[in-house]
């Protein structure tokens, strides 16, 4: 057996892992963008300093600073070995992939970027999907192939 089959882990299909998703999910999605928030204070310095240091050149990165930002720390906490971020940590929750393997830093890249894309065109209908589907998936979920549960259950 490889490695990689060492790390396969089916989502639960026990209906309480699914219990109380959503409402979790979105005060999970408020912790992690004040985090992000207060991450983003000290990059906007730093970029400040680069901008004064390239002659003004650096401060073209404030556009993508923000979304760089929270690129990268989604990329890294859920697609990281707890396959959560701290706010999902926080409310108990973890993403599964539906095939089993752990979530990668592109997976956790490619959820992120497909969840604001449909919330930039089906808001706030986008949370609305989760209360017609099975377990709970948004719509993004459903793109990419991931389910959130509850961590204690999983």
């Amino acid at each position: 057996m490889s490695t990689q089959d060492d790390n396969v882990r089916i989502p639960s299909s026990d209906w309480r892992a699914y219990q109380g998703v959503l409402s979790r999910r979105v005060m999970a999605f408020v912790i992690d963008y004040a985090i992000v928030a207060l991450l983003w204070i000290p990059a906007a310095v730093v970029v400040f300093f680069l901008g004064i240091l390239t002659f003004g050149l650096g401060f073209f990165l404030y556009p993508v600073l923000f979304a760089g930002l929270a690129m990268l720390y989604f990329g890294v906490t859920v697609g990281g070995p707890k396959q959560a971020s701290p706010g999902m940590n926080m409310m108990g929750l973890a993403i599964a992939r539906t095939d089993g393997r752990p979530m990668d830093f592109l997976t956790a890249i490619v959820h992120l970027v497909i969840f604001w894309i449909a919330n930039a065109l089906l808001t706030p209908l986008v949370l609305l999907v989760g209360l017609f589907t099975d377990r709970g998936r948004l719509l993004h979920d459903l793109l990419i192939g991931t389910v959130t549960v509850r961590r204690d259950i999983y």
